[in-house]
């Protein structure tokens, strides 16, 4: 299955921005930052289709996963 994938701030160094994957069914979030070498540290905020949820929600056929580094400020 097709899956679009965002990579957001810190994640983006020596990685593209937005790339296509292909996974197999009942790939998760964790499969992709495992793929692209990025620890669950790093990965603090995932979304799904626009929608917060955890490394272990199977995904579909085109899907958008965002990814995104910890976030800090004040």
């Amino acid at each position: 299955m097709q899956i679009k994938v965002k990579l957001f701030a810190t994640l983006r160094e020596n990685r593209e921005k937005e790339l296509m994957m292909d996974l197999p069914q009942g790939a998760t979030p964790k499969d992709i930052i495992e793929a692209l070498n990025i620890s669950e540290e790093e990965a603090a905020i995932v979304f799904l289709n626009g929608k917060s949820v955890g490394l272990d929600k199977v995904l579909e056929d085109n899907d958008t996963v965002s990814i995104f580094p910890p976030v800090g400020g004040g």
